[in-house]
């Protein structure tokens, strides 16, 4: 199974920084959830709506590219930490393009079921990414 589970997020890589978002169908079950913290508005409760997401967040960082550099299994269950890099060249919410570059890390876990992810769960810092992007004021320096 562990050899399987790194496959699939392998392939669940390669096919959203490829933009091939009919794969995810084969890759998430179709009840597929995602949950995160970091987007409390958006609502995934199927590879369709996932394809959506995926799809909006291109439409703010088209050149957006995202790995999964460790990926650990246990029982169905797999935790993960990733990598996101992208230029910022359209809205983000209500923030407009800043024309930035930027990469930051996340964090998460998944459940397989049948071979698939059927949720995930995923977190990562938006102050810090906001920041990066310029949107925030900076920092009053200490005294």
């Amino acid at each position: 199974m562990t050899e399987h589970v790194h496959d699939l997020f392998r392939r669940l890589a390669d096919a959203m920084n490829a933009r091939r978002l009919d794969e995810l169908d084969e890759l998430l079950t179709p009840d597929f959830v995602r949950h995160c913290e970091a987007t409390p508005d958006v609502v995934v409760h199927s590879p369709a709506d996932f394809a959506d997401f995926l799809r909006a967040n291109a439409e703010s960082f088209p050149d957006n590219v995202q790995s999964f550099d460790q990926v650990v299994v246990e029982g169905d269950r797999a935790g993960f930490w990733a990598s996101y890099t992208g230029t910022q060249d359209g809205p983000l919410g209500p923030f407009p393009a800043s024309g930035r570059q930027v990469r930051f890390s996340f964090g998460g876990t998944a459940r397989i079921r049948d071979g698939r992810i059927a949720e995930l769960w995923v977190t990562w810092d938006n102050m810090a990414l906001l920041g990066a992007l310029g949107h925030l004021p900076a920092p009053e320096p200490a005294s």
